[in-house]
């Protein structure tokens, strides 16, 4: 399932957020606003979620063709896109136990959640 909103990292908060309105906050709850509006649906186990980034409007053409599909491998980590998004999405995040993370670079920002096919050893 392809969800178009651009990916938010999880900000490290405070007791302060709750009257104060810094600018990670704001971004993020409106990111978990938009998730729950959309029901996002994180399966517990053998979910690969894809983070595609949009790349910077001051990147030229030429690089915005070359990135453009390509692994995001800088901030925001993958670790804090994916509990952005279990928080966003599940009142116990610790329910989910298996999943993949994969950021890549892409003209506008989208979630996409696919089942993987799980094997047992």
């Amino acid at each position: 399932m392809r969800y178009p909103i651009t990916p938010v990292p999880k900000p490290r908060q405070t007791q302060a957020d709750r009257w104060k309105k810094r600018p990670p906050v704001l971004r993020y709850r409106a990111f978990a606003d938009e998730c729950r509006a959309r029901r996002v649906a994180v399966p517990e186990q053998g979910a690969h979620i894809t983070f595609v980034l949009p790349m910077p409007s001051s990147w030229s053409n030429k690089k915005r063709d070359a990135m453009d599909g390509q692994p995001h491998q800088q901030k925001p980590d993958s670790d804090n896109l994916i509990k952005a998004l279990l928080d966003a999405v599940l009142p116990e995040d610790c329910a989910v136990w298996d999943y993949r993370v994969t950021k890549l670079w892409g003209e506008e920002g989208s979630i996409i959640i696919q089942s993987m096919e799980r094997t047992t050893a």
